[in-house]
């Protein structure tokens, strides 16, 4: 029931801004600074990942556009605890519905966003030994969030931007005491086909 709710708010959300006075579509890329926030993660350490995907924008007046996105996303964190070292790398389809603000190249973005866990590999090593998994049993497949940033966008459609794209849903199946949720920076270079 949730799917279905979603994905009418998605089209109702593409139909509406069909009928907007500009519409462009582009390619976007770059890096995460990814990290997990919340109880019991005091020893998480940044995890470097990477993000790519498409983007559209369709513009309602010269000052606001609604800016839907569909990106792979990695997000994780690096783990260090009493002689033991890892990783958790978990990989997403990220959907930002976000609303931009343009003041004359430069913008501002904010909107929710869902994300669906694609894959998870996890890594330690202790005494040694190397150990590994990619099983995804454990963790929400569904990941809730929200997104904040800002940028500058180009006269030919050539945009940087840097984004904080926070986790609201706990990382757990079932969740737990210690709720623990995804925290990403994000950096990105994007280009929208057509200018402004």
């Amino acid at each position: 029931m949730k799917k279905v709710i979603l994905s009418l708010a998605i089209l109702a959300g593409v139909t509406g801004a069909a009928q907007a006075q500009s519409t462009r579509f582009g390619v976007k890329a770059g890096a995460n600074l990814a990290n997990i926030s919340g109880k019991g993660t005091e020893d998480a350490k940044n995890l470097v990942g990477l993000s790519a995907g498409v983007m559209a924008d369709f513009g309602f007046s010269d000052l606001i556009s609604f800016h839907p996105e569909l990106l792979y996303s990695q997000k994780g964190a690096k783990f260090e605890e009493s002689g033991a070292t890892g990783q958790v790398r978990t990989s997403y389809l990220d959907i930002p519905l976000l609303l931009r603000v343009n003041a004359d190249g430069l913008f501002f973005e904010a909107g929710p966003q869902v994300g669906f866990l694609l894959g998870q590999k996890s890594e330690a090593s202790f005494g040694g030994q190397t150990f590994s998994s990619t099983s995804t049993e454990g963790t929400r497949k569904i990941d809730a969030g929200y997104i904040a940033g800002v940028g500058y966008q180009l006269s030919s459609g050539l945009e940087v931007g840097v984004r904080y794209n926070g986790g609201i849903s706990d990382l757990n199946d079932p969740s737990g005491s210690d709720k623990q949720r995804n925290s990403v920076f994000q950096f990105q270079v994007g280009y929208l086909f057509g200018g402004k």
